[in-house]
């Protein structure tokens, strides 16, 4: 436990929240600023910092966990799908310092859309990249 971390504090039962999943390795509650209703997190109980530094183990339980959530919420929320999202660092929208992942019910007439539209890349593009990631 991060002596700092809310999310810590929240699965050490310190500080409230409204959960709707927990095991012995993940837990699960409703997030405080909801993109759509329904929206909630999923932590391992141990801390890492984010997607970086998160244990195998760790990583394992939360995305089994998450898909637990995902089908409870199509069950009772009837929500039309869900979206699953990991922000790691700053850059990619992380505010909260341990490791979690968003799950968030859509509805078809919920308002979130992406916040671009993506871009078809070039097959010589690709293949750059694709030969850094490979180590080339």
């Amino acid at each position: 436990m991060a002596e700092d971390c809310i999310f810590c504090k929240i699965a050490a039962g310190e500080v409230p929240s409204e959960t709707v999943q927990e095991d012995e390795h993940t837990l699960a509650f409703m997030d405080l600023n909801p993109w759509t209703r329904g929206h909630a997190l999923v932590i391992p109980r141990n801390h890492s910092r984010n997607l970086y530094e998160v244990a195998e183990d760790d990583l394992r339980h939360a995305a089994a966990a998450s898909k637990r959530l995902a089908l409870r919420m199509r069950e009772r929320l009837d929500c039309d799908g869900v979206n699953v999202l990991n922000a790691c660092e700053p850059a990619a929208w992380q505010t909260v310092f341990h490791f979690h992942l968003h799950v968030i019910p859509r509805y078809d007439d919920d308002p979130l859309q992406l916040p671009i539209r993506p871009r078809q890349a070039g097959p010589d593009e690709l293949a750059r990249v694709a030969d850094q990631l490979r180590g080339g």
